[in-house]
């Protein structure tokens, strides 16, 4: 999920709308895979090519580490009209309609004591002091700490300079070379590293859980003032949901129905 996008800064309600209605202008992280990347690999830069050809639109980038001020900054600037991975109900845009819904997830070595395990409550986790990963302040945190467990855990920082340093990347390499034997992730992330790992590793969506979200609904985030945009949008992704579910399985996303069960695999 990311830290905050940042302070709520300027939403100007004149309607201006679309700044170049001819360029489909996105905002992005320029180095956070799998979601998006300068170089168009992530799913979302994947999504943002498909709507560009659906509008018969060229496609532009406005690019800003996701940390702090990153609304603020691209699109309440009005560099970009549209961030394609918003968790709904995030109040410092106007969200679109849900495109995907996923959760987090506990990656594991294949072959490991921890084969098929489903959730945090596992008896077995209780035995890895200091051998299960987390990203510091994430929902899977909560459910360990109410639990007991917080002393198992091996800490990665949430706010990190995405330019040069992933979390993410370096949890799972720490689970490929053994020095953890769990990593607690956000769903896409997780179903991406293993997908591209050397190594097998089994991805398990986490259940929802008292007092700890787990899953979110994710849309596209407009400037609250452009409806219009925001509903040919929900147009868009009304039309063209199964080509975007195809990129998001292609990647390893774990997406789940409004029941919570799982709707694709994370991992082949």
């Amino acid at each position: 999920m990311g830290p905050d996008a940042g302070a709520t800064g300027s939403d100007s309600a004149s309607g201006i709308e679309l700044i170049d209605p001819k360029v489909l202008r996105v905002c992005a992280d320029p180095n956070n895979l799998p979601f998006s990347n300068e170089k168009g690999e992530g799913f979302e830069n994947k999504i943002a090519q498909l709507l560009a050809t659906k509008l018969h639109k060229e496609l532009a980038y406005a690019f800003y580490p996701g940390a702090t001020g990153f609304v603020r900054n691209t699109l309440n600037a009005h560099l970009c009209d549209v961030i394609l991975g918003m968790p709904q109900g995030n109040d410092l845009v106007q969200p679109t309609n849900p495109y995907y819904r996923t959760t987090y997830a506990i990656v594991t070595r294949a072959g490991s004591d921890l084969d098929g395990i489903r959730n945090l409550e596992d008896p077995r986790l209780k035995e890895k002091k200091g051998r299960i990963g987390l990203v510091a302040n994430t929902p899977p945190g909560n459910v360990l700490a109410k639990n007991g467990m917080i002393g198992l855990v091996k800490p990665y920082s949430l706010m990190v300079d995405t330019r040069v340093e992933s979390s993410s990347a370096a949890m799972i390499h720490d689970l490929e070379s053994g020095q953890i034997d769990a990593a607690l992730l956000w769903g896409p992330i997780a179903g991406y590293y293993a997908k591209k790992s050397s190594a097998k590793l089994n991805v398990a969506p986490i259940p929802e859980t008292p007092g700890a979200r787990m899953a979110f609904r994710i849309a596209f985030g407009v400037r609250h003032s452009d409806q219009n945009w925001k509903r040919e949008l929900n147009t868009l992704l009304s039309q063209n949901k199964s080509e975007i579910d195809a990129i998001l399985a292609d990647y390893g996303v774990p997406l789940l129905d409004e029941a919570g069960q799982p709707i694709a695999k994370a991992a082949q």
